[in-house]
């Protein structure tokens, strides 16, 4: 394996990892405050992807372009998307906060399958493409010799890593510096003792879903820009592999999250690559998930509660 072509998987692998990270991280977060997994999370990506679509078609339409375009779109993405979280937080858990986990459970899962069932009643099956919010040169592969081996990238593989890594800086800030921050881990801690210091559980909650629906919503634009296939069940399998990815880096840690979605970028990406080579032809994309799936369920059997993850005691 040439060091050019390690170099060119470990971009793709960052890249692809960057976007898991972002929708795990909404998983962490709401089960860290709640204990709740938000099965609908990965339909809440679908919804801030289509959402970004129709932003961007009106200020395509509107010949707003580059690079304003690109960062209203992502904004007013975050923006509506987050106000469907709180909304479906206010609808549809808030009632439950003392109910049976089943029924959160249940009701979790009927959530997500009634936002794929509006948006494909709404607006149908067929895939649809984001229009052009960057420059074509930022798609087309630019060469750069490295160790004396060219090696070929995108400028939007770099812009999506970097954005990935800001937008998980800032929630790290607001997490670790702030007094909302302080409130979230506090209610994590026990949710019990902090309403009696007067902090205002709701209002954690709802700035809790906040962040992970806006991470979200920034994940299905930045997927919706490198893989133009925008539909109904594309939350589907991506939500998946970024619940699996926030089980493995320790669900309710962030750290964790962002971990967890490196591996399992660095896996899908690494075992398609391995691929060409004579000795490993049996590899291929169809394997890459069967692989990345064994993977992570051996780190699990090693260490059930994830590599960041600690075993919560109940009193009973």
């Amino acid at each position: 394996m040439s060091m050019a072509f390690f170099f060119q998987q470990l971009l793709n692998a960052v890249q692809l990892g960057s976007i898991y990270a972002l929708i795990a991280l909404g998983y962490t977060l709401v089960y860290g405050v709640l204990l709740l997994i938000n099965f609908a999370h990965g339909d809440i990506f679908m919804a801030g992807a289509f959402i970004g679509y129709f932003v961007a078609t009106f200020l395509v339409g509107h010949g707003v372009g580059w690079p304003w375009g690109f960062i209203l779109t992502l904004l007013f993405s975050m923006a509506f998307t987050a106000m469907l979280g709180v909304g479906i937080e206010r609808v549809a858990y808030r009632p439950l906060r003392t109910a049976p986990r089943l029924s959160v459970v249940v009701t979790a899962l009927g959530v997500g399958l009634l936002l794929e069932h509006i948006t494909l009643g709404a607006l149908g099956a067929s895939r649809r493409n984001l229009p052009p919010l960057l420059p074509e040169t930022w798609k087309q592969p630019v060469e750069i010799s490295i160790l004396g081996e060219n090696l070929n990238f995108t400028w939007l593989k770099v812009l999506i890593i970097v954005i990935s890594l800001l937008l998980m800086i800032i929630l790290q800030i607001i997490v670790r510096r702030t007094k909302a921050g302080m409130a979230m881990r506090a209610i994590s801690y026990d949710k019990f003792a902090v309403p009696l210091m007067g902090v205002p559980v709701d209002r954690i909650i709802a700035l809790t879903f906040i962040l992970g629906s806006s991470l979200a919503a920034a994940a299905g634009v930045m997927y919706a820009v490198q893989y133009p296939v925008i539909e109904p069940y594309m939350g589907l399998l991506v939500g998946w592999q970024a619940f699996i990815a926030a089980v493995v880096g320790g669900i309710g840690d962030i750290r964790g999250a962002m971990v967890g979605g490196f591996i399992l970028g660095f896996v899908q990406i690494f075992v398609v690559a391995l691929g060409q080579f004579p000795a490993l032809s049996f590899l291929s994309s169809t394997y890459r998930d069967l692989v990345a799936y064994a993977l992570l369920l051996i780190i699990l059997v090693v260490r059930p509660t994830g590599i960041f993850g600690v075993a919560r005691r109940q009193k009973v």
